[in-house]
């Protein structure tokens, strides 16, 4: 791996981080009604335990997890259940979800009291982050508690902590390791006790000295934790990469991060763990970067869940001119949205508002063979020629050129001369052979 942690390939896209990284977080409390979708997780939709002209508090539950690989949902304020109905969510679907009015009281639950982490059992600690309706909050939603619920627990050698942040313009995780690095720390030993043989890791690349430091700082009494400081290249956070560049285990699309004796969590997940296994409390909040040349005051808003998008971009002064492009998330691995009118979910990282359209500008030409994004494929496969299977909907050759590596970077895209949309050909590919296996 040379003397810096990385991995094969990757690129260095423009970050645009600036934007946004020098401001403090800003707590904002939304002014309309909220929204919350029964499926903000990978699994079963949560079901609605309120009913419309009910009254609840902030704190209280709503709709209860359907099953193991499912997640609560919590109202995030005071109010009255105005609505169980479908609402359009941020990848364009009609989803159900219980609206509630807001009544501008935020008055909360009483929350029970919690037992000492040391006095807790394993399966009670579990069973706290289950029941806090904690999923993967990097974008992936995945119930963090089944996550922590591997067959072989004794056989987990590292609890990883992604502070990469990789993604261009986004600063969110950049933002709480400088205002709130203690509550990682903590969480993160939160997710340790569940390991007896596990060592943390705080995995942050090498462009965030200053956290660095304050993580180092923090940490330098613990024997059971490492602060690894990661060559700054994208996409350094993505699970695979990460863990190579940790532990220099590999992985394939076959195995997930336990079967290389690794638990891999963001960090607004850990800091959502730790809230609710030292206090008790669901998660109810998440930080969302809403910036963008089109955006007047860029920065990081701490925002309930279920506030309304237009309210968050209201936060951010408005926008300078109307942008050309919206995206969920940020440029490389968000998607492009046509409605504001959305609720903040458990997984919404970012809102980025762009003057320019510049890839929808491109005219795609022919492939020139020049082998860039095979250079940068950190998934070392070859893009070019798995885009050309995909549009041919040539499932069986897909496949045997292993298709189902490719972890949807953008990075092909980025490094294409010829500007052919590669990225995009290959997931829809995989998403037709995922959907297949499922039936």
């Amino acid at each position: 791996m040379g003397g810096r942690l990385t991995f094969r390939g990757g690129i260095h896209p423009y970050d645009g981080k600036d934007l946004s990284k020098d401001k403090p977080i800003k707590d904002v409390n939304p002014k309309g009604d909220l929204v919350y979708p029964l499926s903000q997780h990978i699994g079963a939709p949560a079901v609605p335990i309120v009913a419309k002209g009910d009254k609840v508090l902030a704190g209280q539950k709503i709709a209860e997890a359907k099953g193991f690989v499912s997640a609560p949902v919590y109202a995030t304020v005071s109010g009255t259940v105005k609505a169980i109905e479908p609402r359009r969510v941020v990848v364009g679907d009609n989803v159900m979800s219980i609206v509630i009015e807001n009544d501008g009281e935020y008055r909360e639950v009483k929350y029970s009291r919690v037992l000492p982490l040391e006095k807790m059992t394993r399966e009670e600690i579990i069973e706290k982050i289950r029941e806090a309706g904690i999923v993967g909050m990097g974008g992936a939603g995945f119930p963090t508690h089944v996550k922590l619920s591997p067959k072989e627990p004794d056989k987990i050698d590292y609890v990883i902590v992604n502070c990469a942040e990789c993604e261009p313009y986004l600063t969110s995780d950049y933002r709480r390791m400088i205002e709130e690095p203690e509550k990682i720390v903590e969480g993160l030993k939160v997710s340790l006790s569940l390991f007896k043989n596990a060592k943390g890791i705080l995995a942050v690349e090498d462009n965030k000295k200053d956290c660095i430091e304050i993580l180092k700082k923090l940490t330098k009494d613990e024997d059971k934790i490492f602060v690894k400081a990661l060559k700054t290249k994208y996409p350094q956070g993505a699970e695979r990469q990460l863990i190579y560049a940790t532990t220099g285990r590999a992985i394939d699309s076959t195995k997930l991060p336990a079967d290389a004796g690794c638990i891999v969590n963001n960090v607004d997940t850990v800091v959502a763990i730790n809230r609710a296994v030292r206090e008790g409390k669901p998660l109810m909040h998440r930080i969302v970067t809403v910036t963008g040349d089109a955006i007047k005051d860029p920065r990081n808003f701490r925002v309930r869940i279920g506030t309304n998008y237009h309210e968050l971009i209201e936060e951010a002064g408005g926008f300078v001119t109307e942008p050309e492009k919206i995206i969920s998330g940020g440029p490389m691995m968000g998607f492009g949205i046509f409605d504001l009118d959305v609720p903040t979910t458990k997984t919404a990282s970012a809102l980025l508002c762009l003057t320019k359209d510049q890839v929808s500008a491109m005219e795609p030409g022919p492939c020139i063979n020049c082998g860039k994004c095979v250079e940068a494929c950190p998934g070392r496969v070859v893009p070019s020629r798995l885009a050309d299977f995909a549009n041919h909907y040539d499932e069986e050759a897909f496949l045997k050129w292993n298709g189902m590596e490719c972890c949807e970077c953008g990075c092909c895209s980025y490094i294409c001369p010829a500007k052919r949309p590669l990225t995009q050909s290959i997931k829809s590919m995989r998403k037709i052979i995922l959907g297949k296996k499922k039936k």
